[in-house]
C-alpha cells in the first residue's frame, strides 16, 4: 500500500462546513440502496474477494481541514474490517459527495494483482458521475471489481461472504 500524507486545506474545511447534504444525495433512495447491495452479493459470486461500498456526505469537521478523501477511505477501510479478510482480498469503493471524490482501497492481496487498474477504473466512473448518473456509474464500478476478483481469485464457494454488502452511508 502506498503511504499518503494529505495536505492541510482550508478551502476543503469550508466546503465541508458549507456543504448541504440533502441537495446532493437525492439519488440515494432506500431502492436504490438495496439495489447496490443486491449488486455487491451479485458481484462477490465465485471468488474469495469482498466489496464494501461507504457514500459519506462530507468530511466530518473535525477532520476536514487535515484530512483528505484518500486518507479518510484508508481510516474508514480499517474501521469497518475491510482489510481483515481471510485472503487479504477486500476491495473498499468511498465516494465523498462534497469533495466529488472517489478512491478505492484494495488489500494487499488484491493490490498487487491489479494495482495499475485502480486508476483507470476511477477515472471512467467518475465520468459518468459528471454525466449524472452516480448510480450507474457504481454498478459499473461493482462490476468490474466483482470480474477482476474472479479473475485472481476464483473460487467455488458461494457462502463464504465475509463483509455485510449492505451500502454504509455516512451523514
Amino acid at each position: 500500500m502506498i503511504t499518503h500524507t494529505s495536505q492541510k486545506s482550508l478551502a476543503r474545511l469550508c466546503r465541508q462546513i458549507l456543504f448541504v447534504p440533502f441537495l446532493h444525495n437525492r439519488w440515494l433512495t432506500p431502492t436504490l440502496r438495496q439495489e447496490l447491495a443486491d449488486h455487491i452479493a451479485r458481484a462477490e459470486r465465485g471468488h474469495r474477494g469482498e466489496i464494501r461500498l461507504i457514500i459519506e456526505n462530507h468530511l466530518p469537521t473535525n477532520l476536514a481541514y487535515h484530512t483528505d478523501c484518500r486518507e479518510r477511505a484508508l481510516r474508514l477501510f480499517g474501521e469497518y474490517g475491510v482489510w481483515d479478510t481471510s485472503h487479504n482480498t477486500g476491495v473498499l469503493i468511498y465516494v465523498n459527495l462534497c469533495e466529488h471524490g472517489l478512491e478505492i482501497i484494495a488489500d494487499r492481496g488484491i493490490d498487487t494483482h491489479v494495482c495499475d487498474e485502480w486508476q483507470s477504473l476511477c477515472q471512467n466512473t467518475l465520468d459518468t458521475f459528471r454525466q449524472g448518473d452516480m448510480a450507474q456509474g457504481l454498478m459499473w464500478l461493482i462490476g468490474e471489481i466483482g470480474r477482476l476478483l474472479n479473475h485472481y481469485f476464483p473460487c467455488d464457494d458461494i457462502n463464504g461472504n465475509e463483509l455485510p454488502n449492505q451500502i454504509i452511508h455516512l451523514k
